[in-house]
């Protein structure tokens, strides 16, 4: 390992020629960046190392395991990784300098939604009722007449008595003032299936729609160089994410540019809800009991998730049944005549979403291997940090399969 200073910031890296002062040592005590290469978007450009195996420049499923073989270190770079010191930056962006500094300014965060349907409108109740810790303020937005009227209207009269200050402040915001904020929850939709629709992929149904939709703020984003949070909460979250970091990152003639967003930027709040179905099920039957303790979740929010009923314990068969009740609970609301939207903009909306801003563990979708792949994850002040476990090799099969499928989509 080489180590390095620009007077600013400490590297190490397995490089030996860059262009920095040499170190003979990392200084005791000091965070460091390791820098590597690899083409912008074949993965992630900047995330937290919190394992000695993650100091490479590969990455692909297994980066979820313990497959890897460690990568030796130094006490020093050892110490400075089991205390949350160590982020990677990926030297190949043109943009690299700027992932150096941390995703998110510390304090409480200015969080803007963009539409307030049944999902944005129940997102922003929790973020109101719940998010006084970590939020400053919430700025709405629709296009539509009236709506955020409405809904600043609603919540600034939920309060408690006496203490009218103590939930985040609701504000409307102009479309165009949309990116002056930490985080943007891009809650849009150019057309949702109504009750009828009780079979079929349903989500998958409002891809191309979305897609156009969540492209033209994602560009909106790269012309006001937005450098917060871009969150996709809309179907189909996974595919929609990674339409809004790769179409962000094209110039006026469609070529690659890597001006927009970075990949640390962007990120998927669908798993959330998954992940809660997964556990609905699980305590209603026993043979699903296992997955409460030990079990997991992957994948989009869609039909190629992936649930397994136990990490230690692991069970095909059983895991592919509650995979698929999961996928399918929608449908089931859907029977009964209503539209599936609260528990997701709760689960893998309004809670994903403290979660992540408070630095905890939780579901969520972030870019990893060239898609955008549901995870246990957090954000620390390192990057983000996934979770590794020792994913038995049926498990990783049906992943490395589902990985497959969002690669193929368009």
């Amino acid at each position: 390992m080489y180590y390095y200073t620009d007077n600013a910031h400490v590297f190490c890296s397995h490089l030996g020629d860059l262009p920095f002062r040499s170190l003979p040592a990392l200084p005791e005590g000091e965070p460091a960046v390791y820098l590597f290469r690899r083409p912008p978007l074949q993965g992630r450009d900047a995330f937290a190392v919190s394992h000695p195996r993650l100091l490479t420049d590969r990455e692909s499923v297994e980066t979820l395991t313990e497959r890897w073989p460690e990568v030796p270190a130094d006490s020093a770079l050892l110490a400075a990784i089991a205390a949350g010191r160590v982020s990677a930056v990926n030297l190949e962006h043109p943009e690299w300098q700027t992932l150096l500094s941390p995703l998110l300014p510390p304090g409480k965060k200015r969080v803007n939604l963009l539409a307030l349907g049944d999902v944005g409108s129940t997102l922003l109740t929790g973020l109101r009722l719940l998010g006084a810790d970590c939020i400053a303020s919430i700025g709405i937005c629709d296009v539509r007449p009236g709506f955020a009227q409405r809904w600043a209207f609603e919540m600034e009269q939920i309060a408690l008595p006496w203490d009218y200050d103590a939930m985040p402040a609701v504000e409307i915001v102009e479309p165009a003032d949309l990116f002056h904020c930490d985080v943007f929850l891009f809650c849009a939709s150019r057309f949702v299936p109504d009750t009828a629709i009780k079979t079929g992929d349903v989500r998958m149904a409002q891809y191309e729609l979305n897609r156009e939709l969540v492209t033209s703020y994602a560009r909106q984003a790269r012309a006001e160089h937005f450098r917060g949070l871009f969150c996709v909460v809309s179907d189909p979250v996974d595919p929609l994410c990674r339409a809004a970091l790769f179409e962000s990152n094209r110039d006026e003639a469609g070529l690659l540019d890597f001006q927009g967003l970075s990949t640390r930027q962007v990120r998927g709040f669908g798993l959330g809800v998954m992940n809660a179905r997964a556990a609905y099920y699980a305590k209603r039957d026993s043979r699903f009991a296992a997955f409460l303790t030990e079990g997991r979740t992957f994948g989009p929010h869609g039909e190629d998730l992936v649930v397994a009923n136990s990490i230690a314990r692991y069970d095909d068969v059983i895991s592919r049944e509650l995979t698929e009740k999961t996928a399918h609970a929608n449908l089931e609301m859907r029977v009964l005549g209503f539209k599936p939207y609260v528990a997701p903009a709760l689960s893998s909306g309004a809670l994903s979403l403290l979660l992540t801003l408070r630095g905890a563990w939780h579901c969520s979708s972030i870019y990893l291997d060239g898609v955008f792949m549901g995870c246990k994850n957090r954000l620390t002040p390192a990057g983000i940090a996934v979770e590794q476990l020792p994913l038995p090799e049926a498990l990783l099969s049906r992943i490395r399969e589902t990985a497959e499928k969002l690669r193929s989509i368009s």
